[in-house]
């Protein structure tokens, strides 16, 4: 099946967090919280404004996005966990090319 999301509503698939800490504790899967970083599958064709003109959305399938903690619905396509937002939602989109430094 192929689900394709209406307005400025997006598809995204969690990416699943490291399961040690950097000093290399396991952290068991009750102890995990929810990962607020994910992949666009699918993004809707965008909003109208007052005028009637289509209004892209600004990510695009593929993104690597952050989200908030309670963002979005969960639903299962396919046997597939995935997360259905508003653009509004999105936090931010990370940059392959400029890697994240951690707080020291």
């Amino acid at each position: 099946m192929h689900f394709r999301p209406l307005h400025d509503r997006v598809v995204v698939r969690r990416i699943e967090a490291d399961e040690k800490t950097a000093g290399g504790i396991i952290i068991p899967d009750t102890a995990k919280e929810k990962p607020q970083e994910g992949e666009i599958v699918a993004i809707g064709p965008g909003l109208r404004d007052d005028s009637g003109a289509l209004v892209a959305l600004t990510v695009e399938a593929g993104d690597r996005v952050l989200f908030g903690k309670w963002s979005g619905t969960e639903v299962r396509i396919d046997g597939e966990d995935l997360l259905i937002m508003k653009e509004s939602d999105i936090l931010g989109v990370l940059d392959a090319a400029v890697p994240l430094k951690k707080a020291a």
